[in-house]
């Protein structure tokens, strides 16, 4: 039975303060006796029936952490003695900018897997499998059914990031968290496929892509809703439920040394002269003291902020003058040594202070272009962008890259974040998603998903105390010092 099992693992498992929690899985064969126990109670032929995906992106940081789950979810594998499953990394497959929107690949899941497999498992690079406990859970499902499985979310208020879907009850429809893994049975793959072929995507925007992907599977109610399981989890490796868990995830903001300098972000601040007065106190009140380098861009020019005219003439929308402005004078007026800058809305609330630590995992020398990952037309060979408001760090290499390459904005008012994108897809430099930046505010997102975060960035001071968001969600605290030091352990113990 599994509690023998269990017990047996705990018996035979160093003590977990010597065991890195990053990609140690808890039942991964830690013993020759477990190993066999764990052995004997699977099918032989259960684990090779499960196609790994593995939510991946081309950026060197990025694409090591997924390597790294694909030898442990083999080695897991190979401990256990049985074939190894088939792992794919959706970069790795991307045959165009979209694929990281997971349903234009469902016909090519199909033709490959549609017969040999029952199970399409998804997880992002930080989620971290129990093998054993997996196959456990999803043998309690009927391979031969359409199933769709995950660790449900909900909106507990209508919110404009989905399109203020099901206003008057949003707490019915539920879609999974990605990051403690979600299942697709081969039935449903193919079900999906067929309709792919004669209902081909439409050319849409791509915002959160997890809602997006219940709906379309839902179908307004002719398609499976998402079924709960308890055991895809998002506690910490460390937590006392993760012994009940399949999956789990490391839910720290991701550190890979020591922060950068302050002096090595510069901080632009998109603003125009009606929201001198309201919107860049709280700036000054906020997150200003956290940045070394900031400055203000305006079509006035009011030295008690400072605020720089730009000779760009402000526009109700859009902004893409005003913002390759910036990137030009970055470029060609600021320190050569400054290798990241940040381009902010006055609304935007950001915490620097982690920003510095997230950009310790990024290489300034290569072409980086990172926030929150928005698409437009991605089903039919369109691009993605990075959304404005969550903010937008670009590395002085990618600044180079772009403004070299002579794309510009078709006008004043185009909308600057799109008009990166499709700049960028030309140039064939991929957009680096981070899901710690947010385009609204923390009320939008479910309390389940922000609970496995420690966010960057949220936005809009629209029915909110933006003081207050701050100081709540983004303002530097002693858990920030004493996470730093806690993954400074775990890569000490790597």
């Amino acid at each position: 039975t599994e509690v023998p099992l269990i017990l047996e693992m705990k018996q035979c498992s160093p003590p977990l303060h010597r065991r890195s929690p990053e990609l140690q899985p808890r039942s991964s064969g830690a013993c020759p006796q477990a190993r066999a126990l764990q052995s004997r109670s699977l099918p032989s032929q259960q684990l090779q029936e499960i196609v790994f995906v593995i939510q991946s992106q081309s950026n060197s940081f990025h694409s090591k952490r997924a390597e790294d789950l694909e030898r442990n979810i083999l080695k897991q594998a190979e401990e256990l003695g049985k074939e190894l499953p088939r792992v794919l990394l959706i970069h790795q497959m991307d045959r165009h900018d979209g694929a990281w929107t997971i349903l234009p690949l469902m016909q090519d899941f199909s033709a490959s897997y549609g017969r040999n497999s029952s199970w399409i498992f998804f997880c992002e690079e930080d989620t971290r499998i129990q093998i054993v406990k997996l196959l456990e859970t999803l043998r309690r499902f009927d391979k031969s059914k359409e199933w769709f499985l995950g660790k449900a979310l909900y909106d507990e208020e209508s919110t404009i990031i989905h399109h203020y879907a099901f206003a008057e009850n949003p707490t019915v429809f539920k879609f999974p968290d990605f990051a403690a893994g979600w299942a697709l049975s081969i039935p449903l793959v193919n079900k999906l496929a067929n309709r792919l072929k004669s209902e081909p995507l439409k050319s849409d925007f791509t915002i959160d892509l997890k809602h997006e992907i219940a709906l379309y599977i839902w179908k307004k109610g002719n398609g499976p809703h998402l079924t709960p399981v308890p055991e895809f989890c998002t506690d910490d490796l460390n937590s006392y439920k993760a012994v009940h868990c399949a999956t789990m995830f490391s839910n720290f903001l991701p550190v890979c040394g020591d922060p950068v300098k302050k002096e090595d972000i510069f901080v632009a601040v998109k603003t125009c002269r009606k929201f001198h007065r309201d919107r860049i106190p709280i700036v000054k009140q906020t997150w200003e003291g956290e940045a070394a380098l900031v400055e203000y861009y305006s079509d006035y020019a009011e030295t008690s902020i400072p605020t720089i005219d730009l000779g760009v003439p402000n526009t109700e929308r859009g902004h893409c003058g005003k913002t390759f402005a910036i990137l030009e004078r970055f470029l060609n007026h600021s320190s050569s040594k400054t290798p990241w800058l940040v381009i902010v809305d006055d609304d935007t609330l950001i915490s620097i202070f982690r920003l510095r630590k997230l950009l310790s995992c990024y290489d300034p020398n290569e072409p980086v272009f990172l926030g929150e990952r928005y698409g437009y037309g991605l089903g039919t060979g369109g691009y993605s962008y990075i959304t404005g408001g969550g903010g937008m760090v670009f590395s002085r290499e990618a600044i180079q890259k772009l403004l070299a390459s002579k794309c510009q904005c078709y006008s004043n008012d185009a909308p600057d974040d799109m008009v990166l994108g499709m700049c960028f897809s030309g140039l064939g430099i991929p957009i680096t998603h981070c899901p710690l930046f947010h385009q609204a505010r923390p009320m939008d997102y479910p309390k389940d998903y922000l609970a496995h975060q420690i966010p960057i960035s949220f936005h809009k001071h629209w029915n909110v105390d933006p003081v207050k968001v701050y100081f709540t969600w983004l303002a530097p605290k002693m858990e920030d010092s004493f996470t730093e030091k806690k993954q400074r352990r775990i890569r000490e113990d790597l």
